[in-house]
């Protein structure tokens, strides 16, 4: 079973007392790379330049297994900045081409789509009416083509991911965001994006994104854990206690997404005892991810015989 991710890939610039260093990243392409290491063959249709750091992102894919559908970026490969001083909270900022994010559904786009069991999008333009009516279109002439082949249309899933320097337009980005969210077999939101969206709490938007017709929401709350919400079903999870400390919370959200999306790939459990076992498995992704530095996604596993003090120092 392949997974279609539609979202971006780009390079996290991270600056802190201690330097400068890069990683290849973005949260769609997080949750394409975590998915390929759960077993999941991984598509990954984003943007690119072409220029070198392009050059890296294609290469980390490889390494990983992932496919990759990219459309030309003519502002070079997007690329994010987060600075942390003292210790405090860090500070993001986005080159042009992040802000200018644009991604094109052609044949091959489609091609995949309709042969994928899944569609995930992470950090998409929902901002973009031309770009959200064309993501629609296409999942739409996807699923007629697999229907008319005798097979299941693709189950889809949604992360909005917003980011304040990305965002251009609140409103119409919560506009693309139901749009697409409405028809989801998943949801997965958090804290950040409830308030930056809604001004509202997390709770309120998960109630609010099954009325609209998600079948389920992840929401993601911090040190809080995360919950689930399933129809009449509202499971939830603390935080995982595994060993050793935790170095870096980068990629938490992306991996817990990725474990439930593989998750629902088996079929989607009709009782709280199946949510709560899908919710573990993403809550220790997310807690093991959480043990070393970048947004690679770690399953518990990793952990076995390594040296836990010396994990990303």
């Amino acid at each position: 079973m392949s997974v279609v991710v539609v979202g971006d890939a780009l390079i996290d610039e991270l600056r802190d007392d201690h330097g400068v260093r890069e990683f290849v990243g973005g949260a769609a392409l997080n949750v394409a790379v975590g998915l390929a290491r759960l077993g999941v063959p991984a598509t990954l249709v984003a943007m690119l330049g072409d220029d070198e750091p392009a050059s890296r992102v294609r290469r980390y894919l490889a390494d990983f297994g992932v496919q990759l559908i990219a459309t030309p970026s003519l502002l070079g490969t997007a690329r994010a900045v987060s600075t942390r001083t003292g210790g405090g909270e860090p500070t993001y900022e986005f080159n042009e081409a992040s802000q200018q994010r644009r991604i094109r559904f052609g044949e091959a786009e489609r091609q995949a789509m309709t042969d994928a069991a899944a569609i995930v999008v992470s950090c998409f333009a929902c901002d973009d009416p031309e770009q959200t009516a064309e993501l629609v279109e296409a999942m739409a002439a996807a699923r007629e083509r697999a229907q008319g082949e005798g097979r299941h249309a693709a189950l889809f899933a949604i992360d909005p991911n917003p980011r304040t320097g990305m965002m251009r337009d609140r409103e119409e980005f919560v506009r693309g965001f139901e749009r697409l969210a409405g028809g989801a077999a998943l949801v997965k939101v958090g804290e950040d994006d409830a308030g930056l969206l809604y001004d509202d709490r997390l709770d309120v938007l998960r109630a609010r994104l099954i009325d609209l017709g998600a079948d389920a929401v992840l929401a993601t709350e911090g040190a809080a854990g995360a919950t689930i919400e399933a129809g009449e079903i509202v499971v939830t999870r603390p935080v995982s206690d595994l060993p050793g400390r935790i170095v870096d919370t980068m990629g938490a959200g992306d991996a817990a997404f990725a474990a439930t999306v593989a998750a629902l790939l088996e079929g989607a459990p009709k009782t709280a005892d199946g949510w709560e076992t899908v919710l573990q498995t993403a809550m220790d992704a997310a807690a093991a991810t959480c043990r070393f530095e970048g947004a690679l996604l770690r399953t518990p596993s990793a952990l076995t015989g390594l040296d836990l003090d010396s994990i990303g120092t």
